[in-house]
């Protein structure tokens, strides 16, 4: 993939969010300064920024990042790649983890976590994985928290460790990967949805299905940048001021009014993280 960042597109007619997306990676993977790509993305429309942690380490940033920018919120956890990777140390992860969840009331959120078999296969890494996901879910229900889920080729598991552990209040499909049978299935359990640039990708008629089927008020809209770059830019870094591809590719499929279909996504945004404070 290029570092080359690729040029700002026409603002939006009206505010809305990038409900999932990574500004310290971001900064690290193409050099675009954290300050400098929330200035980006409000000038196109994007006013509000969901950072998300994947470590400790990111995590705590994650928190720093909403201290030091209003229009920012902070989710955190152990991505489910980690958790399998932690080995014997998952227990001192999870409990450092633990402490930064309530720590700062711009933690909104804990996630990602969730289940991910396309990189870990082993039966240990994704018992790890199982452990790490119900961990968080606890956070969630005992902090009254939101659950960001990643979910890679696991939908089956996914499901069954929200049923065994109990179906959260709030919960997301981060990166939304399923066909519309899954998406029912998650929206049949309150979920939100969240699309990315690869429901732009033109194979992905199955995922643009499941976005048909989404009642207007469980949508989302991400980048989960530096990942992910929606068409026309693939290829290149993303980064929040570019969620405005997505966004009218969406719109237009929805045949809805652009400015109605950003104050939506904003307002799901919202109901499902709470007001981001500061600015309102």
């Amino acid at each position: 993939m290029s570092r080359e960042l690729p040029p700002a597109p026409e603002p939006l007619p009206a505010p809305t969010t990038d409900a999932h997306t990574h500004l310290l990676s971001t900064s690290e993977f193409s050099g675009l300064a954290i300050g400098d790509a929330v200035a980006r993305a409000r000038s196109v429309g994007v006013t509000r920024l969901v950072e998300v942690g994947c470590d400790v380490a990111s995590s705590r940033a994650a928190i720093e990042i909403a201290d030091a920018h209003p229009e920012v919120i902070a989710c955190v956890a152990l991505h489910p790649n980690d958790a399998a990777r932690a080995g014997a140390g998952l227990g001192s992860e999870l409990a450092a983890l633990a402490a930064l969840v309530g720590a700062s009331d711009r933690v909104r959120g804990v996630g990602e976590t969730g289940l991910d078999y396309f990189r870990t296969r082993d039966d240990e890494g994704k018992r790890r994985q199982r452990e790490s996901f119900a961990a968080h879910l606890a956070w969630a229900r005992e902090h009254d928290l939101a659950i960001v889920i990643h979910d890679r080729e696991a939908h089956a598991d996914v499901l069954d460790v929200l049923d065994a552990e109990g179906v959260p209040k709030r919960f997301m499909m981060h990166c939304f990967s399923g066909d519309a049978a899954f998406a029912r299935q998650c929206l049949d359990r309150g979920a939100w949805l969240s699309f990315p640039g690869t429901v732009t990708f033109k194979p992905n008629e199955a995922l643009r299905e499941a976005f048909d089927l989404t009642p207007d008020d469980r949508l989302l809209v991400e980048t989960d940048a530096p990942y992910l770059t929606p068409v026309p830019l693939r290829g290149k870094p993303n980064a929040p001021y570019l969620l405005p591809h997505t966004v009218r590719f969406l719109a237009e499929r929805r045949d809805a009014d652009l400015a109605e279909f950003c104050g939506l996504l904003a307002a799901n945004a919202s109901a499902l993280f709470g007001d981001w404070g500061r600015d309102g």
